[in-house]
This record gives structure tokens, C-alpha cells and sequence, in this order.
């Protein structure tokens, strides 16, 4: 009673009304959902969850802006970011919202410090400053002995690390993460929902988990069900 009564009181931060997604596939018209609408309240930590192929993805890249609907919009606060142009909804990306995926996605090419420090060094930041920011990031997910690794040589917890710390680098108010374990063992996957729930409170953020994980939608706040176009 009492969380919800402050959840209650807790500010929205994120509003999505009337979200659509459509796509074509041949003459086809295919409907992803219709008209969704869904509120997250500041500080929240939302798992949502359903059957492959519900659009769970789809819907975590709308809220995010790595995407736009057919119809509906988003609001960050009172901010409508699809008013904004490609551009600046990148810009307004690296800045707010910071993402995780299941295969992590890191530069094979480059350190973990350096993967770290990408999305500040995109945003201008000073080499130095971004080194300096990403170390820090690294120690905060138990990761400074391994800086100077590239991804191939780190585990695959350690990789999902990494991909942790490059999301938070840049104090996102927003973390957005699709299966962050769905790749891992157990035992590895126990610890990374541990962190996410540190992180999450410690860096005072408001997040929404795409997961098939029970264990880690039962640490969230709320549970969010997609199933056949419709959000319970």
C-alpha cells in the first residue's frame, strides 16, 4: 500500500499516448500494436514483459527515439521528442536516454574504455574528460582492471558491463534495456540484475527492462504485459 501510494505521488516522467506501429511486408499492412498509451512515473523501474514477437522491441525503441510510430506520441516530462528533427533527436538521445541490448553491441575494434567513452566523445566532450568520465563508469561496474581489454577478450558479463557502463556514461535521466541478460548463464545473469538495481536507485534513473527473466521483472517496481497489440 504504501508504494503505491508513493508511485502515486511520484511525478510522470515518461507518456506515451496513442502509439501505433505499422509496417509494410509486400502488399501487406502489418499492425504491431494500435493506440497504446502507457505512463511511467519518475524513478520507476518497469519490466515489461510478453511473448516473442508481441513488439516489446518496437515499443522500447519508440519510447527511446531509435524509432518513430505510425501515429501517438512520446513525452519525456512535457517534451514531445518526435517534434524534434533527426538530428536533434539524436543529439536529444545521447544526452537523456541511455540504452542496453542483448548482444551489448560494442566497437570490437576499441578498448572497453574506449566503448565507454563513445557517446561522450560523440557528444563533444574532451578526450580527456571522456577517459576520465569512462573510468570512472568502469570502477562503478566493477570493470577497472579490465579497461584496456577489447570485447572479444572479456566475458560475456563482463561485455554486458561494459554495454552498462557506456549507457549511464553521459548521467542519462532514462535507461532503456531490451533482454540485457538473455545471453547469459544463470549465475552471470543473477549479478547483472543485481547491478541494474543499484545502478538504477544509486544514479537515480527511471527505467524500463524488456525481459523474458522472471527473477529480474520480480526485482521491478511494476510488470507491464504486451500480449496481441494490448499493454496490462
Amino acid at each position: 500500500m504504501n508504494e503505491t501510494r508513493t508511485r502515486a505521488k511520484a511525478s510522470v516522467l515518461i507518456r506515451a499516448e496513442g502509439l501505433t506501429k505499422t509496417f509494410k511486408s509486400g502488399h501487406d499492412r502489418v499492425v504491431v500494436f494500435k493506440e497504446l498509451t502507457v505512463e511511467i512515473a519518475e524513478g520507476e523501474m518497469v519490466a515489461v514483459v510478453g511473448p516473442s514477437g508481441a513488439g516489446k522491441s518496437t515499443l522500447l525503441h519508440l519510447l527511446g527515439g531509435l524509432d518513430r510510430p505510425s501515429a501517438g506520441s512520446v513525452k519525456l516530462g512535457e517534451f514531445d521528442i518526435f517534434k524534434l528533427g533527426d538530428v536533434d533527436l539524436a543529439r536529444f538521445r545521447n544526452s537523456e536516454i541511455g540504452f542496453i541490448f542483448q548482444f551489448h553491441h560494442l566497437l570490437p575494434e576499441f578498448t572497453a574504455l574506449e566503448n565507454v567513452m563513445m557517446p561522450l566523445l560523440i557528444g563533444r566532450a574532451s578526450h580527456a574528460e571522456a577517459g576520465g568520465r569512462a573510468s570512472s563508469m568502469l570502477e562503478k561496474v566493477g570493470l577497472s582492471d579490465r579497461a584496456s581489454h577489447r570485447p572479444g577478450e572479456l566475458s560475456g558479463g563482463e561485455q554486458a558491463r561494459v554495454a552498462l557502463a557506456r549507457a549511464l556514461v553521459a548521467h542519462p535521466r532514462v535507461l532503456l534495456a531490451d533482454e540485457p541478460t538473455g545471453d547469459l548463464d544463470s549465475r552471470t545473469s543473477e549479478s547483472i540484475h543485481n547491478l541494474l538495481k543499484e545502478v538504477h536507485e544509486s544514479q537515480r534513473l527511471t527505467s524500463v527492462i524488456v525481459t523474458h527473466n522472471e527473477r529480474l521483472a520480480s526485482i521491478c517496481d511494476r510488470v507491464l504485459h504486451l500480449e496481441d497489440g494490448r499493454l496490462q
